[in-house]
């Protein structure tokens, strides 16, 4: 068990047969009476979001999760297939699990896994991730001084703005955690 002040971005817990993974935290002092305690959190399970007010000094139960080495292998509609490098078990997560994650995966990437208990819950997505630009407009001469930027589509169907001079074709470094171009690789 663990008190709520410790829940901070990234702790997982189970509360009402649920496990969480907390988004943000919010700590609440209001004059006279007890902190309270406000965090978001994503359902492990159902990738549904919730918020949360706890009074200070509650427990809520604390998890332990298994982290694994996987390969993406492919989609099939909302499913998509993983393979464990070392045992070659395939777990399968679905899209409303992964959220906004499918928008980075590319096939034979390599990435970890986190379970519970034998049940695969969510991924863990590197840093940056390298896509290719399947279409943008084009750029005009004499924009660049501006820093202006235009909208590109990736391979995965991930829209970024990004500068002027990226053309179709092109492989830019995307952030995952927030979603942003980071450079041109080629």
């Amino acid at each position: 068990m663990i008190g709520v002040q410790d829940l901070r971005k990234g702790v997982t817990f189970e509360l009402d047969n649920s496990i969480y993974r907390v988004l943000s935290y919010e700590h609440i002092k209001a004059g006279r009476g007890n902190a309270t305690i406000r965090i978001k959190a994503r359902d492990l399970r159902s990738g549904a979001i919730i918020e949360r007010t706890f009074p200070s000094g509650n427990k809520v139960q604390d998890v332990r999760l298994d982290h694994a080495t996987v390969q993406y292998l492919y989609n099939d509609g909302d499913l998509y297939t993983f393979m464990d490098v070392e045992t070659y078990e395939q777990p399968v997560l679905s899209k409303a699990v992964l959220g906004d994650a499918v928008n980075y995966l590319k096939e034979g990437m390599t990435l970890e896994i986190v379970s519970y208990q034998g049940e695969p819950l969510d991924i863990e997505l590197p840093t940056t991730v390298d896509l290719e630009v399947t279409y943008t407009e084009p750029g005009f001469a004499g924009d660049t001084a501006t820093g202006a930027m235009k909208l590109a589509e990736t391979e995965t169907g991930l829209k970024v703005q990004v500068p002027l001079f990226v053309e179709i074709g092109d492989i830019i470094r995307v952030d995952t955690r927030t979603g942003e171009y980071v450079t041109r690789v080629n």
